[in-house]
């Protein structure tokens, strides 16, 4: 067959269908509305309840031990199609987010700023590649553990699959860099305020108490995460056709590199000098006065109409180029709202709480170390459903706390017994509406994405429970 072509965010690489290789991956959006309708289902079938709410401070949690019955509130058909509708619009500002930031990386492309800085970096020797994932990774990891890119790691993605080809790497490396490496500092929360500060608070601990051990564990996060990506790296360099690496829809026929003959004109290095002084900006402003999506949008508009005008392009290009670029990303951007009407279904269902108390039972008569263990599964099954980390903190660290007190442990472990379970579980939950649209941008197959990850997951894993296990026997605290 002919050649096609495919744009992945702002990649666009030439493709050749081969007889031999069959798309039949699942739609994430049917994947979703299947989830969505299990849910819908589970409203009728899961006996309704409430825990009592309190609310201290502007954050509402929940009172253990006092969960009622309620009334069944069956979700019907209607009301499914009436969540996904809400559900985008109560993600406009991640969904905006994704748009803007294909339409500011398009405008940068255009200037060939991109291009020419990339090419520096496209020889692909087995030293490059090493250098780029221990920085790319360092980087993000310590802009995720301290909160400033969480949801807005979609932001990044399309740089992260520039950045793979230029280093003639399959799309799930560029996916892999960026998301993997931000959600290796994500994991463990050092100083992350949405997340480790909240159920810290909610747990009555000192803000950011325990933070020597917690650095512990993110270095050991990062560590396992680079090794991963080095290791993955190398059998690709060595078997360049292997199944497992060439999964999205663009690597039929791997991307030739980005010429690295282009050279960096005085207008690209200043262009490019002012999208990172901007990007700066918004960091500082995330850490200082809480920035969040709203002001990261605004802050690509900036970006792509500087670099734009920085480097001579007209104003009537620099508006093609952005919708054009956005336009690319509208396939990953809307899934964030069907994922969102999934929590949505279940709460109006209200079978969240019950789910909750079951877990809460199970756990009661444990050994503290299993306890413990058992905290950071239940915590992973439910961020499934509730795939906000602050919403989940809210509801299961009231119920944990207590429960962590009669069996001996200690707040400070049962804190991130819940921190562990969900943030390993945001790189393969497929209820994430960020993990799906970043899947989706990349044209990568959920089912494929897993298999890909399964080694790095266990190993997170085996570090998370080492942690716990260890701060069960230490008997971490302060209290």
């Amino acid at each position: 067959m002919g050649a096609s072509h495919i744009s992945s965010g702002t990649i666009a690489a030439d493709v050749h269908d081969g007889p031999q290789r069959k798309h039949t991956a699942i739609s994430p959006y049917v994947l979703l509305f299947v989830v969505l309708l299990i849910a819908e289902i589970a409203t009728w079938i899961i006996p309704a309840g409430e825990f009592d709410r309190i609310v201290k401070n502007g954050i509402s949690f929940v009172v253990p031990h006092s969960l009622k019955s309620v009334p069944q509130h069956g979700i019907g058909l209607g009301a499914v199609f009436m969540a996904i509708a809400n559900g985008m619009v109560a993600s406009a500002p991640i969904i905006f987010l994704i748009l803007f930031t294909g339409g500011a990386l398009a405008v940068l492309e255009k200037t060939g700023a991109i291009k020419a800085a990339l090419g520096r970096i496209g020889a692909g020797s087995n030293a490059q590649d090493v250098s780029v994932i221990v920085t790319v990774c360092i980087i993000f990891s310590l802009l995720g553990t301290i909160g400033v890119v969480t949801n807005s790691v979609v932001a990044f993605v399309p740089l992260g699959l520039l950045i793979a080809r230029s280093l003639r790497l399959p799309a799930v490396f560029g996916v892999a860099f960026i998301y993997l490496g931000t959600y290796s500092g994500f994991n463990s929360g050092v100083l992350n305020p949405v997340t480790t500060g909240l159920s810290q608070r909610l747990a009555e601990l000192p803000m950011f108490s325990g933070l020597a051990f917690r650095s512990a564990v993110y270095v050991l996060f990062v560590i396992a995460t680079i090794g991963f990506l080095i290791v993955n790296v190398r059998a690709y360099r060595r078997n360049p056709q292997a199944r497992r690496f060439l999964i999205a829809e663009h690597d039929l026929v791997t991307a030739g590199p980005v010429e690295n003959s282009a050279r960096l004109t005085r207008r690209q290095i200043a262009a490019i000098v002012f999208s990172v002084v901007a990007l700066c900006i918004f960091v500082f402003g995330a850490v200082e006065m809480h920035w969040g999506e709203v002001e990261m949008i605004s802050m690509f508009m900036i970006v792509a109409i500087g670099s734009g005008l920085i480097c001579g392009v007209r104003p009537t290009q620099i508006a093609d180029e952005f919708l054009a670029g956005s336009g690319k990303l509208v396939h990953g951007a809307l899934i964030v709202g069907l994922a969102r009407a999934i929590s949505t279904v279940l709460s109006s269902g209200k079978i969240l709480d019950p789910i909750v108390n079951l877990l809460s039972d199970m756990l009661a008569p444990l050994h503290p170390m299993m306890a413990a263990i058992g905290m950071f599964l239940s915590a992973a099954v439910m961020h499934i459903a509730i795939s906000s980390g602050s919403g989940e903190s809210a509801a299961l660290i009231p119920i944990f706390a207590p429960l962590g007190d009669a069996l001996h442990l200690t707040r400070q472990v049962t804190v991130q017994a819940v921190l562990l379970g969900e943030g390993i579980m945001n790189c393969f939950n497929p209820t994430s509406g960020v993990l799906m649209a970043v899947l989706a941008t990349a044209r990568i197959p959920y089912g494929q994405w897993v298999r890909f990850l399964i080694p790095l997951i266990l190993l997170w894993s085996i570090i998370s429970i080492a942690a716990l296990i260890v701060g069960v026997l230490i008997h971490w605290g302060p209290f």
